[in-house]
């Protein structure tokens, strides 16, 4: 085996992640360095939602100077006094209109006391004693208030704003990395995902996903449910087929996972399937847990997430990061219904391990038996002992508070039209530049796309060539050569549980002129391996 093919066997075996990190140094070389890299592996975008960042600039002003007003030596100050606070803003607004972002503060100020009814100076306090950060987080979940306006922008975003499906519980996190460790781990300490369980995922789906399950300590036996759907053109659909949903009819499977609209394809589950779904929950499957996971969902119109459809059966997790530009932030949210199936199954255990669970949460309550489940998340965050110093921090609470706010502030959805259009030129240029149209799809939120190269061969060159590709390459070496040639980082599908020949590509990081130039590099890669392919046929 030549030394190149033991590298392609090598990369093929890593994680997607840690494939890009190769390829970007294989990008960044000596040899290319006149040359821009083009990094389209990652998925955080080259956007950032200005104003609710002014607005929050703006508030950390005015909260450094309530500190001073309570106790102003030098460099030391005071607490912030909620007594009067309220007003105090509002004089401090009319007093500073040309600060950047302060109106659009006082216009998420006047949200919290007139739309929301809340106490205006426990609103202003909250807000201001939250940025500067001088006190645990209380409750440890979530702020109170804050807890209500990220409701509303959750129910607006992935639920369509249907209230029918009552009341969630939010759990403020660092982002929904953060949140797939929180909830696997409890399910696993609370014995509803206990070692060896079968649990299916939808794939196409974000790496961890796959790659939690399989860890020692959980050892899940995986259903795949596959987006195999073909059209009569034979382009991927990137929908699942009934006879996969119907996998789902097992009660073995004790959890559904799954990310929607989907990672990396980037198409949300057809009304039809999801229809499909309901029914083989309520009739086939009424214990199934389901994770969804919806972070790409803002990117779709009049999306609607299985916590709207199926709450009493779903987790919602959602990440600020994507559709606000904060994936430094680290903001997310696990979202459980105030009626749900995991308080449900926990007091339908065997008494044997209700009781060795009522010792694990003894210290926080009296009644540990009646602890929720998404209580005992907040708790196994910090290892139940240290649940009092539980809760993401203040600051980062506010930031969502105001991201949420603005959001509901926006209602021709300016904001949202303006990211969603960035996200469809791009797609536009990258498939021009492969030289070929963009199929349309109904459910397409276009944050990335997934080529899968051996159907686009079929389509697109001689017979025979895809057979010659195959056997002698591995999809690897295509992602190799790119970034050597071209300095362009591409992602591999199959660490994605998508098809083996398929890549994936962020529409969301790089300048709209850069996927023109993915399109042709690509292109322009796979006609060299045309000429090689028949030199070696003569």
């Amino acid at each position: 085996m030549d030394e190149r093919k033991k590298e392609s066997h090598r990369l093929e075996k890593i994680s997607p992640f840690e494939l890009k990190d190769e390829l970007i140094d294989l990008a960044k070389g000596k040899m290319r360095a006149t040359r821009t890299m083009l990094d389209a592996g990652r998925g955080n975008p080259n956007w950032i939602a200005a104003a609710p960042r002014e607005a929050f600039f703006a508030l950390g002003q005015f909260a450094v100077a309530e500190s001073r007003r309570v106790w102003n030596e030098g460099d030391l100050a005071g607490m912030p006094s909620r007594k009067g606070i309220a007003e105090r803003f509002h004089e401090y607004a009319r007093e500073n209109q040309q600060v950047p972002g302060i109106r659009l503060l006082q216009e998420i100020i006047n949200y919290g006391i007139t739309t929301k009814q809340f106490d205006p100076d426990k609103w202003v306090y909250e807000l201001v004693d939250g940025i500067i950060g001088d006190n645990y987080p209380s409750p440890d979940r979530m702020l109170v208030r804050t807890e209500q306006v990220v409701h509303d922008f959750l129910s607006k975003e992935l639920c369509a704003d249907d209230t029918s499906c009552g009341t969630f519980d939010l759990f403020a996190v660092e982002g929904a990395t953060a949140a797939m460790c929180y909830i696997f781990e409890t399910l696993y300490k609370n014995h509803l995902l206990p070692k060896g369980s079968k649990i299916a995922v939808m794939v196409p789906i974000f790496p961890p996903y796959i790659e939690i399950p399989e860890l020692p300590d959980n050892a899940y036996e995986l259903v795949k449910i596959e987006a195999s759907e073909i059209d009569e053109e034979g382009h991927h659909t990137w929908q699942y087929p009934d006879e996969e949903l119907e996998k789902l009819k097992d009660k073995d499977i004790k959890a559904l996972f799954l990310v929607n609209p989907s990672n990396p394809p980037s198409v949300s589950i057809k009304k039809e399937s999801i229809e499909q779904i309901i029914q083989i929950v309520k009739q086939d499957n009424p214990d199934l847990m389901i994770i969804s996971d919806d972070v790409y969902g803002t990117f779709v119109d009049n999306y609607r997430s299985l916590m709207a459809d199926l709450p009493f059966h779903t987790i919602g997790v959602y990440s600020f990061s994507k559709y606000f530009g904060v994936t430094g932030w680290r903001l997310g949210t696990i979202a459980i219904n105030q009626t749900n199936v995991f308080d449900q199954l926990i007091k339908e255990l065997p008494e044997e391990e209700k009781a060795i669970l009522n010792k694990r949460y003894s210290s926080l309550t009296k009644n540990p038996d009646e602890l929720k489940f998404i209580d005992r998340m907040v708790a196994d965050s910090r290892d139940v002992a240290m649940n009092h110093t539980a809760g993401l921090s203040t600051p980062q609470q506010v930031q969502m508070a105001l991201f949420s706010i603005f959001a509901m502030l926006d209602t021709n959805d300016e904001y949202k039209q303006k990211t969603n259009d960035i996200l469809h030129q791009r797609m536009t240029l990258l498939y021009e530049g492969l030289g070929m149209p963009k199929k349309y799809l109904p459910n397409d939120a276009d944050y990335y796309t997934e080529i899968d190269l051996e159907i686009w061969c079929n389509l697109h060159y001689e017979e025979g060539f895809t057979d010659y590709l195959q056997k002698n390459y591995k999809p690897v070496d295509i992602l190799y050569r790119l970034a050597e040639k071209s300095s362009i980082v591409l992602l591999s599908g199959e660490g994605f549980l998508a098809p083996t020949w398929s890549i994936r590509v962020s529409l969301a990081n790089l300048n709209n002129e850069a996927y023109s130039r993915i399109g042709q590099e690509l292109k322009n890669v796979l006609d060299e391996y045309v000429v090689e392919w028949k030199k070696d046929k003569g």
